[in-house]
């Protein structure tokens, strides 16, 4: 089998796992490839991911022109080739739906709070970049704000993107970033988070070498420790909010219901502690319990 059809079959397993797990609907999505330096390999538009075969790819090179193919390429093509073009490391991009993270796009609220170690170590944080019309330039322009640091984001009312050493590994973070959400979601349905403290989440970027992670930028812990130039730069660090720990390596906040889950109120230590809910939390958790009732 040539490398070709090796990475032909790979996109058809990936669309298959996207659709089979609810990361896609209908034609939602895209994926692409690294062909050779000068070409990639891609889905092409209007087409269900989970029912792809090999010969439907398209072929184009890095100005986004066709070169071999029965189908047009994607039509958000020139958000991958914005990848590709600011990346020369990134060898696949995926981009779908995952129903939680995309939840967390529409809301706006940026998957960038000290809650999994795995996730720091490996995205260090999951930005929101800026809405933008699918299939026209205001979407790469979105993107490219904040490629260079991270390798997973999500897109303001749109959904989730991800890229990778190749093309499996592009895939496995895009699991990460729904994975991460749906914990996320839940932690704060019950109430309150236990953020990993500031020192820990440094600490855990200077492991990443150990775990062999090869990220694009190093890890901020929060705003206080960027300057006004990297605040308009997104591209210089990836910025993790994380509380200063005093000795503690985890710290129990509870969040305070604003509509961005930026702030945190700090909770007792104590296990019996009173959980204080705004009257809008307490309806929110009632009715999603009736919900779940019917």
């Amino acid at each position: 089998m040539t490398r070709e059809s090796s990475l032909r079959a790979d996109i058809v397993e990936v669309g298959r796992r996207l659709y089979a797990r609810g990361y896609t609907a209908s034609n939602d999505g895209n994926i692409s490839v690294r062909l050779g330096a000068d070409r990639l390999l891609m889905t092409p538009k209007s087409v269900c991911k989970g029912f792809m075969t090999p010969d439907m790819m398209c072929i184009t090179d890095l100005d986004g022109k066709k070169l071999q193919g029965d189908r047009d390429p994607s039509t958000e093509m020139q958000m991958h080739l914005e990848v590709y073009r600011q990346r020369p490391d990134v060898q696949a991009v995926v981009h779908a739906h995952p129903p939680t993270a995309t939840g967390f796009a529409v809301a706006g609220i940026p998957l960038d709070r000290a809650v999994l170690a795995e996730v720091l170590t490996t995205l260090g944080s999951i930005p929101i970049a800026a809405y933008a019309t699918p299939s026209t330039k205001e979407l790469p322009e979105a993107v490219g704000r904040y490629i260079k640091a991270h390798d997973g984001m999500l897109l303001a009312n749109h959904g989730a993107l991800t890229v990778g050493a190749d093309l499996f590994n592009a895939y496995f973070k895009m699991e990460t970033v729904e994975h991460f959400a749906r914990i996320s979601l839940v932690a704060r349905l019950l109430g309150r988070e236990n953020l990993i403290a500031r020192e820990e989440v440094l600490r855990l970027q200077g492991l990443r070498g150990t775990y062999g992670v090869q990220a694009p930028a190093p890890i901020c812990t929060d705003f206080g420790e960027v300057s006004s130039v990297d605040l308009q730069d997104p591209a210089s660090c990836q910025v993790v909010r994380a509380p200063k720990g005093d000795g503690q390596r985890l710290v129990p906040d509870i969040l305070d219901g604003s509509a961005t889950g930026a702030r945190s109120v700090p909770m007792s230590s104590d296990p019996d502690a009173e959980i204080r809910l705004t009257y809008r939390q307490l309806s929110a958790l009632i009715e999603d319990a009736v919900r779940s009732l019917k």
